[in-house]
């Protein structure tokens, strides 16, 4: 327990901090450092065991049998696993080799090392020969947001950049589509289903809005099931497992899994009515950024699955077609800010125009998609702020309380850029998303208007 003194906001407990962001600071610095040593002498042992077979006949075994002793013998040194060694070495020679220029980068602190793996992890599908032009790309967008944050730009990026069209690679890749159970321990098991990323999100997001309803309406559920006096025996068991259900969101969302596949409706659906059912009602959500060229046709670039990952451009299509509350972003030409939304039905302009500018949660290094986020005023309702664009902003759950409950204050510039401060002074500043749609003058893709 703290004293008095070092209460959060006192100067003893500001001093404590800073010396301990200061410390993480220069650790950080020192961390990289070694890290940058090793991933070089790793590259090196790669370089080294090519170097030896070089003269062989069997250059190709050859090599590899060196690059095992190699491994054995350096992760005997760091007590790893020779295997775990070899992979190491391998993606250390990947990274010095095809992206030099992100080692610069993250040698000159411009980006950390989680910058340097996700670079690496989008770049993986693209030709050796484009990792370089991936990389020149890359690094500005990693030098401006947290790995996390900026993994969705790189794979969308990379998609970009492929020979092929991302509709051609997925068409291939759905043929794999399966359903496969993986035997487990203590009469358990994993049942694993590979599908279009589309309609994953949409089963997932489905379960998860069903759980949250069976979970806040507990309460109410037991009541309407007849707790008390004068209900009948069944209505008196039925409130009594609602009442104690105890479930975590995760055990809610794999018992509706079962209860779906193997029955048609949720077990607690209290009308046991599939599709009128309060539960059966809840239908999937998720949400999709579709560039304007791929609306009309152009089938090369990949979709944005916000908070996920790409989608092919046809799904995308399919999705657009069949929703009634989807709307044009209008943007301005040379620096892409969202300008103005319009659609067929505007049932809540104001926040579906948030949701286009902002994406996300939009504290720093949050992905949370904006649809499943906290609007909140940056200054205070009850302290005089409007509730206008330039004063509101996605914020999910845990950020939204964080800022009220903490030292973390925020406000908006011009643009929908956010300033936050630290209980420390420090200053991070937050721009605004790229827009989803954005203009640009070397680009050759077809510039046939969207059947708006």
């Amino acid at each position: 327990m703290s004293s008095p003194a070092e209460t959060p906001g006192s100067d003893a407990f500001t001093a404590s901090l800073a010396g301990l962001a200061h410390g993480m600071a220069g650790l950080a610095q020192d961390s990289a450092a070694v890290q940058i040593r090793e991933m070089r002498l790793l590259a090196a042992a790669a370089a080294l065991a090519e170097k030896t077979a070089a003269g062989s006949p069997a250059r190709v075994r050859e090599q590899d049998m060196v690059l095992r002793s190699i491994s054995a013998e350096l992760g005997a040194i760091m007590r790893v696993a020779d295997r775990t060694m070899q992979r190491r070495i391998d993606e250390a020679r990947t990274i010095v080799e095809d992206y030099p220029t992100v080692l610069e980068a993250w040698e000159a602190g411009r980006i950390v090392r989680g910058h340097v793996l996700a670079i690496v992890a989008a770049g993986s599908v693209l030709p050796p020969d484009l990792r370089g032009q991936f990389a020149d790309a890359a690094i500005p967008k990693c030098e401006r947001d947290t790995p996390n944050r900026v993994r969705p730009a790189l794979e969308m990026l990379a998609q970009h950049l492929h020979p092929r069209s991302f509709s051609e690679r997925h068409e291939e890749a759905s043929a794999g589509r399966c359903v496969r159970i993986v035997p487990g321990g203590d009469g358990m098991s994993e049942l694993i289903a590979r599908m279009p990323t589309a309609i994953a999100e949409g089963i997932h997001d489905r379960l998860t809005r069903m759980g949250r309803a069976v979970i806040d309406t507990r309460g109410e559920r037991a009541a309407a099931a007849g707790l008390g006096v004068g209900c009948d025996d069944d209505d008196a068991s039925r409130a009594e497992i609602v009442a104690t259900d105890a479930r975590t969101m995760d055990q809610v969302r794999a018992d509706l899994f079962a209860d779906l596949l193997l029955a048609g409706t949720p077990a607690l659906d209290d009308t046991k009515d599939t599709s009128a059912g309060p539960l059966g009602k809840i239908r999937a959500r998720i949400q999709v950024v579709i560039p304007a060229h791929s609306l009309a046709g152009d089938d090369h670039d990949a979709c944005d699955l916000v908070g996920r990952s790409p989608i092919d451009p046809a799904t995308a299509r399919v999705l657009a077609a069949g929703n009634t509350q989807w709307e044009r972003l209008v943007t301005h030409p040379v620096t892409g800010a969202v300008l103005a939304v319009d659609s067929y039905r505007v049932p809540e302009k104001m926040r579906r125009y948030l949701q286009a500018r902002d994406q996300h949660c939009r504290f720093p290094g949050c992905r949370q998609a904006a649809v499943r986020c906290e609007i909140d005023h940056n200054h205070d309702r009850a302290l005089g702020g409007k509730t206008d664009c330039g004063n509101l902003c996605h914020l999910c759950q845990r950020h939204h309380s964080m800022k009220q409950f903490t030292c973390w204050r925020v406000r908006q510039l011009t643009g929908g850029v956010l300033e936050w401060t630290s209980p420390l002074g420090r200053i991070y500043r937050e721009d605004a998303p790229t827009p989803a749609v954005a203009f640009t003058p070397a680009d050759t893709r077809s510039t046939e208007a969207a059947p708006f």
